[in-house]
């Protein structure tokens, strides 16, 4: 095959007129610099942002674990105000005068209730009235605690609690004040905590409710037994943790929510609730704003108190006959 003959670019014909008019366009654009780019090639994932596994939520940030990032995280969910002390009285009810209604309610009697000591968020970590209620004989007192019950200038106290709060405007109550039955309001909502009353030791079916075995049908001397504990070889051969066995029953801190305050006498230091709340007659219970229900419009202080009005009965007087 003969080589091939080189092309001589002289020789070429001329480029048609509406060509030739872009030459100057094209040297003016030479003359002007451009800017210098690099391409680079990826791949576009069609998946979004990996989620942050310390997050509780994929459209919050992740949680910190500092004290103060806690402090913030529990501050919706914190009493503004403190709580009160209460003794169980016992149970009744109360009828409705226009409907009849029958409400099955507790009587809670608030004794001696008073302010022992402030936590405040720099010196302690934390924001809390401390309340002391009842009364105790000093002599059955450790000294100790009789030194924190003189600083505070009460007297030494049967119960001793804390009711934490949301920020220093919770302190409006100062040590040493006593605060009675007026601090609950009728028709607020409350929470009810205490110890639940001891059942001792019990079987399953009376502890978490089983349903027992059958009757008959070759079943002997096993009519209220718990039955089998676990699985073998496809559960591990063991027994899971958690696993609902007979034991001791009651004699555990219980949480009553959202119970409402139908009455409140003042002189005589009663709050009746609805509904019933833990453990036996004389048990000590905190008695604090409703958690789950709207923060009542109450009071900070006693100053904000309403002043109780004492209504004298009129006094007989006898006149001699003539």
């Amino acid at each position: 095959m003969p080589p091939r003959t080189p092309l001589n670019w002289g020789s070429l014909p001329l480029l048609p007129s509406a060509t030739r008019s872009l030459i100057p366009l094209a040297q003016h654009n030479a003359a002007t610099p451009m800017l210098s780019y690099t391409s680079a090639r990826g791949i576009k994932s069609t998946f979004g942002p990996k989620r942050d596994r310390f997050a509780h939520r994929h459209d919050m940030p992740a949680l910190n674990s500092t004290s103060t990032a806690a402090f913030e995280r529990k501050a919706h969910s914190t009493p503004l105000r403190t709580g009160l002390l209460a003794l169980k009285r016992g149970m009744t009810a109360l009828y409705d005068p226009e409907t009849g209604r029958r409400t099955p309610c507790t009587v809670l009697q608030v004794d001696r209730n008073e302010v022992v000591a402030h936590k405040t968020r720099d010196e302690h970590g934390y924001w809390a009235v401390q309340i002391g209620a009842g009364q105790k004989e000093p002599k059955n007192v450790t000294r100790p605690m009789l030194g924190h019950y003189a600083q505070a200038g009460v007297s030494p106290k049967r119960h001793l609690a804390e009711f934490k709060v949301k920020d220093g405007s919770g302190l409006g109550l100062s040590v040493g004040e006593r605060v009675g039955a007026n601090w609950f309001a009728p028709g607020q909502w409350v929470d009810v905590r205490g110890i639940s009353r001891g059942m001792g030791f019990a079987g399953g079916m009376k502890r978490h409710g089983f349903g027992g075995q059958p009757a008959s049908h070759g079943n002997s001397l096993t009519h209220r037994a718990m039955g089998s504990a676990g699985g073998s070889q496809g559960s591990g051969s063991r027994v899971l943790p958690g696993k609902r066995m007979a034991g001791n029953m009651g004699n555990e801190s219980v949480t009553v929510k959202n119970l409402k305050v139908l009455q409140v006498d003042e002189v005589n230091g009663l709050v009746v609730v609805s509904g019933c709340v833990p453990g036996p007659k004389n048990q000590i219970l905190k008695v604090q704003d409703a958690l789950g229900k709207p923060w009542p419009k109450g009071p900070m202080s006693n100053a904000e108190l309403a002043p109780i009005v004492e209504t004298a009965e009129p006094v007989r007087v006898a006149t001699a006959a003539a």
